[in-house]
């Protein structure tokens, strides 16, 4: 039976302040006709250049995965992008004032959550896939990333990280439909260890950080004074380490919200193939990088092309 692309019932707008930036702006979410995907387009700049939402326009994946046509940038796309595939949305303009997605809490639940405020319209063009024919691997030796495609009716996820630590070790998160992102996947927020939180801070980074949009993990003995010096930064009245080994910024949704955080990445960056993908995907130490690296992959071998 045809699937059939679909795009937003009518226009949406979010917010936010961007993570690394500290800017203010607002995305508005346009539906789009039959075969357009999904496209930013930089309203705050003159002639609001636009920028499909394509592996082959991924300039940087250094903080999160950004996308780029000669100087024009957009940051952080990655959770907005799972939002869309995750709720069935194939075709929208994506109207931004400034150069960063709103962060939100650090998950896809804003995005899912106004999506569903107006509804998916569906459209008379049927939904093309990227259909996996044999299996494809990409291993990163100085990382130790490997994620694997393999041939499947339907389009899977299975991550596993490892960070080697008490606080944080092995952890695992599964996805076997995307019919579950909405509530198993999307609200699961970003993560950062103390001494990246204070490295990021040191050096101006994370200007729009406020301990609401990222779990962080303590994994060495943390002084009093450390701990008062982070609740002034981020005005709160008193920051503390939890039983778990986490701040006491937030609570967790699931015990293994790391590990399903890092399979919303993945499921964002492969995205950017710009077709839905009818594989299973099995990803070890994924990260912006490989994600993207991996779809490349994908996007080589399927149109047997030379891609820098």
């Amino acid at each position: 039976m045809a699937e059939f692309q679909g795009t937003l019932a009518a226009s949406i707008h979010i917010s936010g302040t961007g993570l690394h930036t500290g800017k203010q702006g607002t995305m508005t979410f346009h539906p789009a006709s039959p075969g357009f995907g999904i496209q930013f387009r930089r309203t705050d700049l003159e002639g609001k250049p636009m920028i499909p939402a394509h592996i082959t326009h991924v300039v940087d994946t250094a903080r999160g995965t950004t996308i780029g046509i000669d100087s024009v940038r957009i940051y952080t796309i990655e959770h907005v992008l799972a939002a869309l595939i995750g709720m069935g949305v194939d075709n929208a303009l994506i109207d931004l004032n400034m150069d960063e997605i709103p962060i939100r809490d650090g998950s896809s639940r804003y995005f899912v959550e106004a999506i569903e405020q107006v509804g998916i319209q569906t459209q008379s063009q049927t939904r093309e896939y990227i259909e996996i024919k044999e299996e494809l691997v990409l291993h990163l030796s100085d990382t130790g990333s490997k994620l694997r495609i393999s041939p499947a009716d339907e389009f899977s996820v299975e991550v596993e990280i490892d960070y080697a630590t008490k606080v944080l070790g092995k952890q695992k998160a599964y996805l076997s439909s995307l019919s579950e992102f909405n509530t198993e996947i999307a609200p699961c927020r970003t993560f950062v260890f103390l001494h990246e939180l204070e490295f990021l801070l040191n050096n101006n980074l994370i200007k729009g950080g406020d301990l609401s949009n990222a779990i962080v993990f303590v994994n060495r003995k943390v002084s009093q004074e450390e701990l008062d010096r982070l609740a002034t930064l981020f005005n709160k009245p008193k920051v503390k380490v939890k039983d778990e080994g986490i701040l006491n910024n937030l609570e967790l949704y699931f015990p293994n919200e790391a590990a399903r955080h890092k399979l919303l990445d993945v499921v964002g960056d492969l995205s950017l193939l710009g077709k839905r993908l009818k594989g299973k995907v099995q990803a070890y130490k994924p990260g912006h990088y490989a994600n993207t690296e991996f779809a490349k992959l994908i996007y080589k071998t399927l149109n047997s092309i030379s891609y820098d």
